[in-house]
């Protein structure tokens, strides 16, 4: 999808709105993210920020030029949506990520992403923090829906620092690990990890150091004295043309985000 044809789906989406189906569950809240129910008429199902607060954020998205990945900054992410890539879930209960393995790049990755990146003052300047002053958390509740064909390697949520990924949760087909740095097999969390299957991921990071949950259960601890910090979460898929058939949109990663939470202090 061309940043054009995005464009365009924003216009319609304003014009005419999005069906979606009445929810039925939890609504989660907390301090800097609220995910928001469906009304019976279906107006909170129309853009990913009506299920979570993305005042801080911007999202990355599959598409665009060479090296060039569209992006959405505030104020327009407020009412954005780009189906499949970006959009509110068929049950209206959280925001649906996807990254095909033919996706536009960043110029400095080589795998393509729907990725949120956190944001500091509205939306408008970029997130950095370190390790090593105050406490920096990002809760999250998530499930990894569709893997890659060949290469099925997925990452859902990170601490990036200044150069490279500091953490990430990634799926290797049914084996979940938290990484460390270029150690992508630092902690097997679970070899029987199910699509679709709900958890709550958390990353504390302070006094140089990341203490890092699965489930309310801590894992691991990371030392890192990294000071250009920020949070990212959605679907960075670890795959490519290169390595996993077809090279095609059918072929992609994909991560719905329930819940979004980042403190500093």
């Amino acid at each position: 999808m061309t940043t054009e044809r995005i464009r365009t789906t924003m216009r319609l989406h304003r014009k005419h709105g999005l069906v979606a189906a009445l929810v039925a569950g939890t609504v989660f809240a907390a301090s800097s993210a609220v995910a928001i129910a469906a009304t019976a008429d279906g107006e909170q199902c129309e853009y990913p920020a009506q299920q979570i607060d993305l005042t801080d954020w911007k999202v990355t998205l599959p598409t665009g030029s060479d090296n060039s990945p569209t992006e959405i900054l505030q104020p327009d992410l407020a009412d954005f949506s780009a189906a499949p890539w970006f959009q509110v879930n068929d049950k209206c209960t959280g925001i649906q990520f996807r990254a095909p393995v033919d996706g536009v790049t960043t110029s400095g990755s080589g795998y393509p992403r729907s990725e949120l990146r956190e944001m500091t003052d509205d939306g408008t300047e970029k997130a950095s923090w370190s390790t090593t002053s105050g406490t920096h958390t990002m809760t999250f509740r998530t499930d990894f829906n569709h893997l890659p064909e060949d290469k099925p390697h997925l990452v859902g949520a990170q601490i990036h620092g200044g150069g490279d990924d500091v953490t990430v949760f990634r799926l290797e087909g049914t084996e979940l690990y938290i990484t460390d740095g270029d150690d992508s097999h630092h902690h097997l969390v679970t070899d029987d990890y199910q699509l679709n299957t709900v958890f709550e991921g958390k990353f504390v990071a302070a006094n140089g150091q990341i203490d890092v949950y699965y489930n309310d259960e801590l894992q691991t601890t990371i030392d890192s004295d990294e000071d250009e910090n920020y949070f990212k979460a959605g679907a960075y898929t670890q795959a490519n043309c290169s390595n996993s058939s077809p090279c095609n949109d059918t072929n992609y990663g994909q991560a719905t985000l329930y819940k979004l939470d980042i403190t500093h202090s």
